[in-house]
């Protein structure tokens, strides 16, 4: 079994979690919730702990990849900010939408799928026994990043037919980055700063863009509900992770 093979599980994997949140758009409130959870936990539990082993193993403290992680935040925040005119913050309270909202987070979170099929490729680059670890556990949350997606596209109130637009482009994204493996070798400093990187792009947009949005459409009485899905998410990439490592 090879990169490109296991890749392929990946689509659908993200086309599942996609049509999951479309099938529960009427509760997208208590799917934010859990998707907020879910990417605090790819944070802090996949993407930060790996950045941070490589750096050491190359001999650095962690710095770069913290800075990295600043950097992502900080280019996703202005972006959203500058280039999308309305401030996605007061998305849900304005009357008339910017064509593009959610657009760019949604992107951020197909280039992370991307890279997620770049890490396939290259673990089977070192052996066939780390690659189909990293595989399983790009397959086990890969079904999050669908739901992630689709759920940030209604979230912004985009139509039916560009969220599932989105989410192709999501599930296709994997197997695109599987199979450039194939033609190239990534330095190692090159994957410190790409995932603290993209550490920085899904903080942004779990705790000010899909949380808030969560917050605002459920209301005080349901904030408990939500805190709860957030955590329930986060530990389950927990989870993962620990049965993956």
């Amino acid at each position: 079994m090879n990169a490109f093979l296991l890749s392929l599980a990946t689509f659908f994997s993200t086309f599942a979690g996609g049509l999951f949140a479309l099938r529960f758009r009427d509760r997208l409130h208590l799917v934010l919730g859990f998707a907020a959870g879910v990417l605090l936990g790819v944070v802090a539990f996949d993407l930060l702990p790996e950045s941070f082993a490589l750096s050491h193993r190359l001999g650095g403290d962690g710095q770069l990849a913290m800075l990295a992680l600043a950097g992502g935040f900080l280019l996703l925040h202005a972006v959203e900010k500058f280039v999308l005119v309305h401030e996605v913050q007061e998305a849900s309270y304005a009357p008339h939408r910017h064509p593009n909202a959610g657009i760019v987070s949604a992107l951020a979170l197909t280039a992370h799928s991307f890279m997620d099929g770049v890490g396939i490729g290259l673990a089977f680059q070192v052996s066939n026994a780390v690659g189909l670890t990293v595989a399983i556990a790009v397959v086990a949350h890969d079904f999050c990043d669908g739901m992630n997606t689709v759920s940030l596209m209604l979230a912004h109130r985009n139509t039916t037919e560009r969220a599932l637009g989105m989410l192709v482009l999501d599930a296709v994204a994997p197997i695109l980055g599987a199979t450039s493996t194939f033609v190239y070798n990534m330095p190692a400093e090159v994957l410190v700063v790409y995932l603290g990187f993209f550490a920085g792009f899904l903080l942004y947009i779990g705790v000010s863009d899909i949380l808030p949005q969560a917050h605002s459409r459920a209301g005080a009485s349901a904030s408990a509900s939500l805190i709860s899905l957030t955590a329930l998410g986060a530990s389950l990439i927990y989870v993962v992770m620990r049965v993956t490592g």
